[in-house]
């Protein structure tokens, strides 16, 4: 019987797609201290999920009038990102069967530094590790870095499919069985058995091999985020696991449908790469409470913090605008990477910047899930059972909260159903997935 998959999102950081988040009563303000993920990773973990996984950028937004000053003040995401690679390491010597994965940019990292710090931590995590590929969004990501100039879109995408060509092949530069560790005979590691790599193309060259020996899964879980033709396509070749947002059903089972054709251009089995949709669930004992719990967290929201992330998101500097101004009366160039967002919230174009702000604050366009348990696991089902996804990304409204009654109130319901596992039955992130 096909099975559920399930994501815990986190950002290294004090918000996540809620914007609500630092600011709920109901949530820790741990998020600089590692107890804080560890009693995370637990919690997860002890709900059974497949992975836990970290979203990241590598600059703080100030698309906003030209300066960080706003998203600071207000909390925008991206504000604050401690490295999620450290994160992962100490959460993944607290627990022992669910994934971690991480976030890192095919654009301003080398192979050779990445695929030595992803297999070291599908050491240290005895094989659940997991990488988010991007290949950066922001132009003020380059000068993070010391570049004039951000790659242009399709190009960072021809850069990443050959960075995941020069990774795979450090994987690989230790085979198997090259670790001998003959005690008696002093005997290491077997040389044949480590081999240079010798890459060279347009973008990239490195010599190898690896100094770290292959381990567990051989390489980390691939996971991808593919929106654009050119990102979709690349997911559909590359991406084990692909994390999505689409703002209803009928846009969740179109992404899905799309992926899986474009899958089998590259020959690839259907079931070698899962599709989760993000969602963001508000679980109460009943609808009623369920209903006032998104209701406490929405108001929360400050507009001016959704309104910077929006800003950052679209690269469009809103501060010229007035906040009680229509959205229609923004000037038609940036009215127009606006107009995208309103129709996939379903908003009507004369909601003002501010009410607009607010409403992208509270899910960044991730579905709110509300209900009983059973309203939700119905829900849930409802959408896995139609091909909307073959999982689902949980995205918290506030930590640990959301993910403690996810684990406790909607699991045991979709276990009932024969929908999730009761119990991990395999030892590695790609068992969990089914990719063995």
């Amino acid at each position: 019987m096909r099975q559920i998959h399930l994501a815990g999102f986190l950002l290294a950081s004090q918000v996540v797609h809620s914007h609500a988040v630092w600011r709920h009563p109901r949530t820790e303000l741990g998020f600089l201290e590692p107890e804080y993920y560890q009693n995370i990773a637990r919690v997860l973990e002890r709900g059974k999920f497949d992975l836990v996984f970290f979203a990241d950028s590598l600059t703080m937004p100030d698309t906003y009038g030209g300066s960080f000053v706003e998203s600071l003040k207000y909390g925008a995401q991206g504000a604050l990102r401690l490295d999620p690679l450290v994160l992962a390491t100490a959460m993944a010597v607290v627990t022992k069967h669910i994934g971690i994965g991480i976030t890192r940019s095919t654009t301003y990292y080398q192979p050779y530094d990445l695929a030595r710090g992803f297999a070291t931590l599908d050491h240290i995590s005895r094989g659940r590790a997991a990488w988010n590929v991007v290949t950066s969004s922001r132009a003020s990501e380059a000068g993070n870095f010391g570049f004039d100039e951000h790659l242009e879109h399709d190009l960072r995408y021809d850069r990443a499919d050959e960075f995941l060509e020069v990774a795979s092949k450090l994987w690989g530069s230790w085979e198997e069985g090259a670790l001998v560790l003959d005690k008696e005979n002093g005997i290491f590691a077997d040389p044949s058995k480590v081999n240079y790599v010798h890459h060279v193309g347009k973008w990239l060259k490195s010599r190898g091999p690896l100094t770290v020996p292959r381990s567990p899964q051989g390489r980390p879980v691939i996971i991808q985020a593919g929106a654009s033709n050119k990102g979709r396509e690349f997911a559909a070749k590359w991406a084990e696991l692909i994390f999505e947002i689409s703002p209803n059903p009928t846009l969740m089972k179109s992404y899905y449908q799309d992926i899986k054709t474009r899958m089998a251009k590259y020959g690839r089995n259907l079931d070698t790469c899962k599709i989760l949709p993000a969602v963001m669930p508000f679980v109460g004992e009943t609808e009623t409470i369920a209903k006032e719990k998104q209701v406490f967290h929405n108001e929360l929201v400050h507009p001016m913090a959704g309104l910077l992330t929006m800003s950052n998101h679209l690269n469009v500097d809103l501060s010229q605008y007035s906040l009680d101004e229509s959205v229609e009366k923004v000037e038609a160039q940036d009215y127009q990477k606006l107009l995208s967002v309103l129709q996939r919230l379903s908003l009507d174009k004369t909601i003002t910047l501010k009410d607009l702000g607010k409403i992208y604050g509270r899910s960044l366009a991730v579905p709110q899930l509300v209900g009983t348990p059973i309203q939700i696991a119905d829900k849930l089902e409802a959408l896995f059972s139609e091909e909307a996804g073959d999982g689902f990304v949980i995205s918290p409204a506030y930590l640990p909260g959301s993910f403690d009654e996810f684990v406790d109130l909607v699991i045991p319901e979709l276990q009932k159903r024969g929908l999730f596992r009761k119990e991990y039955t395999g030892n590695t992130l790609k068992d969990s997935l089914g990719l063995n």
